[in-house]
């Protein structure tokens, strides 16, 4: 086949995700594979996540594509960028490389500088079509829509292209590309349950500053919930999984989709146990109730701080209380909650980190993941950043993770107020049923805050 697409990712070269095993297949490309496939052009899909950089270039090599289409994001770009440097050496025939990702739209230059031959920014499955037959018969790439090249030494990039109207139009991803047992085994092996993915819509309507919309946009689109119904329907019967996790940035924000959605879930009996993500102000109980009924065992709240000032600072446009009280009923029907903080926002003090450990005792949600602020480039948060950077590491060989700026305190303190949340709120939890360990908490809790303050006053 002429066309091969594939990624970066190594789980075994990922310490962390080695401690969680919660991978989950590269939705994106299977969607573009799948595309292809229904304009009748065939092609392969290499997944890298429980393989290696060595095999996946054996089966390159097997393959011999003259076009290579490679999935990058700001976590995978040095894997990306070490692999395309190989490919452009003979011994692979000097194939046709094509990125695309969040990641390609706000670093154009640097990828192709990386020599990638192409970009496709935005959606990918109609540019990467028009591209393909383009490359074969020699045309001429102006005339396509959302990519970026290279030509005559000069940075070329197209009229932006425009999204699907109508999600319908798209099949299925090509789920048979790959080894859909070994993600459901591993999960099954690690949990004791195995997980697949669907998502139902593209974009998010809302504002907030550190959020990306690199792929999709600040729109919202939806699949019909019959489709969504009959994509569940098949999952169930071919390959049995415990659950689903819908992958949209808010699953709960048209009602009206979801009222339609139970109602094509129970008529084509097509419930999987679920999780979502939503946010508190399109919840209610009647949503509640019509989750719980539908297999909805666990909602992902967003809330970010539990400093109203650092919310708005976010542009999250949401009361904390709201928040709070979403979490609240949620837990008291029976449904799992998961709630995210981002500690280091700039402006952040350690008044807003001792609201932002109240909120989370009093919310009291199941799960919570903590993670510190960075800028992803083409943000709002970068933006009004840009000029406050301290730490910009080379681009190729580092993660926009790894960016810092000048915050309230040091990255260090930050580093030690994750460590007193989790430990203040987990002595807050086991107190009056482990003592033990709840005092363990409270000693780390204890420690940690002498070394903020001695961060503090650096």
């Amino acid at each position: 086949m002429s066309v091969l697409f594939t990624h970066a990712y190594y789980l075994s070269d990922d310490p962390k995700e080695q401690k969680i095993m919660k991978p989950y297949p590269p939705l994106g490309l299977l969607y573009v594979s799948a595309y292809l496939v229904n304009k009748n052009i065939p092609n392969d899909v290499f997944d890298s996540t429980f393989s290696n950089q060595e095999a996946q270039l054996q089966f390159i090599l097997d393959k011999k594509p003259k076009v290579i289409c490679i999935y990058t994001n700001l976590m995978t770009k040095i894997e990306v960028i070490k692999l395309i440097k190989i490919l452009r050496t003979e011994k692979f025939n000097y194939p046709k490389i094509v990125l695309g990702g969040p990641d390609v739209s706000y670093n154009i230059e640097n990828y192709l500088k990386a020599r990638a031959d192409f970009l496709v920014i935005g959606e990918g499955e109609e540019t990467t079509f028009e591209l393909y037959n383009a490359i074969l018969s020699n045309q001429n790439y102006n005339e396509i829509n959302g990519i970026a090249f290279v030509e005559n030494e000069k940075v070329v990039q197209t009229k932006t292209r425009t999204k699907f109207k109508e999600l319908d139009e798209l099949p299925f991803p090509n789920r048979e590309a790959i080894s859909m047992q070994k993600y459901l085994d591993t999960w099954k092996n690690n949990h004791g349950q195995s997980s697949m993915t669907i998502s139902t819509q593209r974009g998010c309507p809302y504002t907030c500053k550190w959020c990306s919309t690199a792929v999709y946009g600040q729109s919202y689109r939806r699949r019909p919930a019959e489709q969504v119904a009959a994509e569940m329907k098949m999952l169930k019967e071919k390959y049995q999984p415990d659950a689903i996790w819908f992958v949209d940035d808010v699953f709960t924000v048209s009602h009206k989709w979801l009222l339609a959605f139970r109602e094509e879930v129970l008529k084509q009996e097509a419930i999987i146990p679920f999780e979502c993500i939503t946010r508190a102000e399109r919840l209610n109980d009647e949503i509640l109730t019509l989750l719980k009924e539908i297999g909805c065992f666990r909602i992902w709240i967003g809330a970010e701080s539990g400093s109203q000032r650092i919310i708005d600072l976010m542009d999250r446009r949401v009361d904390v209380t709201v928040v709070k009280e979403a979490i609240q009923k949620t837990n008291q029907l029976g449904i799992e909650t998961g709630t995210f903080i981002m500690l280091g926002y700039p402006g952040e003090t350690e008044e807003d980190i001792t609201e932002t450990i109240q909120y989370l005792k009093e919310a009291n949600p199941t799960h919570y993941t903590i993670t510190i602020a960075y800028p992803i480039k083409g943000t709002s948060l970068y933006t009004e950043i840009e000029d406050k950077i301290t730490r910009a590491p080379d681009w190729e060989t580092s993660t926009d993770r790894e960016i810092d700026f000048k915050r309230t305190y040091s990255r260090k303190y930050y580093d030690y107020a994750v460590s007193k949340v989790v430990n203040e709120v987990e002595y807050y939890k086991k107190k009056s049923t482990n003592i033990t360990q709840a005092l363990k908490h409270k000693t780390k809790a204890i420690l940690v805050s002498g070394l903020m303050i001695y961060h503090k006053l650096l």
